[in-house]
């Protein structure tokens, strides 16, 4: 046995546990600073005698995370206030930029330049959790390594070792996967990649869009989520003319109720925004000049375009960690309460990780920044501690559309909990509305639009209690205010 696996074998526990997960424990901190150099449990620096080190493209090798989005940023802040970044940290990201906060460029970042756009550095992470602007220097700074434009596409994990694209070689003791997810795409048998059609995930997706937005007149955007709202509002900020196609008969079928999306449906008609519901697409045409044209539905209509926006969903970015234990149901890397992969000294988060949601006792994967936060903080923590308390986290998604200079009406809605069971809708959206989610008497769920700072703090604890609540009570409530004075009343009793 290598001083390596000697050094890990002492440094390590494996637990049974129920869900069939490893309960590996890494090198404590503080066990790390006692051992010598050669027994590093990353085996990057062997000093033993007779030992022949192999040449890797990495410094920092202790812990290394795949990916330059959220989770990654919320990481590296995590392992600095920890103390274990300096000299011990690697990042190996494929975009040109370190970790920014993602959802950005589907809001902000695609005002026209007259709107006041938002740019990078402005909007690395972590800004919008509150905390510091993690520039390029601040890693610097930290003592974290990075590896910008150079995607891993290898792994090893008997030797702890991954491969890039240009053929590095990078050696870690603990690895983070934080590779997030892919923007699902049409096939290029149907044109899903003629010029003018676009995907955004990073940066260089959205410069992309920005550039076909200011030369464009039509826009077609296929998607009814959030990328396809959110794109189509900032369109409105560019005065195109804008169509929104989606197979179903509302829009962000999968948490509206057919109410709620009517109201936002008519604001953005109000905005301009046309919509074909109940539509498939058959293909996207190409002019002369090989640019798309215009977007060809099963029934055989077409709706000119001369720029295309496809926001049909994402999938995990497995990439070459497919031999690691996948949830085949939600899709993801199958993780542990604490992020931990059935194989020891990898973990996953944010995107990618198929993770137990305590609160509703089942498996999910949740594609959204709060999650990408936590998920990487709880994990770190986690890894570097003896911090062993099972993720909990409480579902929440929120939306900020039509936030430019000059807009007749900025929504911004948040939602907490779980969308199941009856629902309870108060207000009129003039501008408040509210809608709960009630479930066997229990209040599970509930969405606000345009709430206070203080109407906004109460829905996470509205959703994890899951009070029980008079549904007849709050349906008669002449207002918002007065219908979360009711649930939160409910709190008490």
């Amino acid at each position: 046995m290598s001083a390596v696996r000697r050094a890990m074998a002492l440094a390590s526990t494996t637990l049974p546990a129920k869900t069939g997960l490893s309960l590996w424990c890494p090198t404590s901190p503080s066990l790390a600073r006692r051992l010598p150099a050669r027994f590093s449990p990353i085996g990057s620096r062997i000093a033993s005698r007779g030992v022949v080190t192999a040449s890797f493209a990495n410094e920092n090798r202790e812990f290394v995370i795949i990916g330059g989005g959220n989770a990654a940023g919320y990481a590296a802040r995590t392992f600095v206030e920890n103390g274990m970044a300096d000299g011990r940290l690697c990042i190996v990201t494929k975009e040109a930029y370190a970790p920014y906060e993602r959802p950005a460029l589907t809001k902000a970042y695609l005002f026209p330049p007259e709107k006041k756009p938002a740019r990078l550095p402005g909007f690395h992470t972590c800004v919008g959790g509150g905390g510091e602007r993690q520039t390029p220097d601040w890693y610097k700074e930290k003592g974290i390594e990075m590896i910008y434009e150079d995607p891993v596409t290898g792994a090893d994990f008997e030797k702890q070792t991954l491969t890039t694209n240009t053929g590095k070689q990078l050696k870690y003791g603990s690895l983070i996967i934080a590779t997030g997810c892919t923007a699902s795409r049409f096939p290029d048998k149907i044109g899903g990649n003629l010029p003018g059609v676009h995907y955004i995930r990073e940066v260089a997706d959205a410069d992309s869009l920005i550039s076909s937005l200011g030369k464009s007149k039509k826009v077609v955007i296929v998607g009814g989520g959030y990328i396809g709202m959110e794109v189509a509002a900032a369109a409105v900020a560019w005065n195109l003319d804008t169509t929104i196609v989606f197979p179903e008969d509302q829009l962000l079928q999968r948490l509206f109720t057919p109410s709620l999306a009517q109201r936002y449906e008519e604001l953005y008609r109000q905005n301009g925004v046309k919509f074909v519901k109940g539509a498939s697409i058959n293909n996207l045409e190409a002019g002369s000049d090989g640019r798309v044209t215009a977007v060809k539905l099963a029934d055989g209509s077409t709706i000119e375009a001369d720029t295309v926006v496809i926001g049909i969903g994402a999938k995990p970015a497995i990439g070459p960690f497919e031999t690691l234990s996948m949830n085949k149901s939600i899709g993801g890397i199958q993780v542990d309460g604490l992020f931990r992969t059935s194989t020891p000294g990898i973990f996953a988060i944010g995107d990618v990780a198929a993770f137990p949601l305590k609160i509703y006792d089942r498996m999910t994967r949740v594609e959204h920044v709060d999650h990408a936060r936590r998920s990487a903080q709880h994990c770190v923590k986690s890894l570097l501690t003896a911090h062993t308390d099972t993720y909990d986290y409480l579902p929440y998604f929120y939306s900020r559309v039509f936030e430019y200079e000059g807009s007749s009406r900025k929504v911004w809605w948040q939602f907490y909990g779980d969308n199941v069971g009856e629902t309870v809708e108060v207000g009129n959206f003039d501008p408040k509305i509210a809608t709960f989610w009630i479930d066997s008497g229990r209040l599970k769920g509930v969405l606000v639009e345009s709430g206070s700072p203080e109407e906004f703090q109460l829905l996470p604890k509205l959703a994890r209690s899951q009070p029980i609540v008079d549904k007849a009570k709050l349906a008669s409530a002449s207002s918002v205010e007065e219908a979360l004075e009711i649930a939160q009343a409910a709190l008490q009793s």
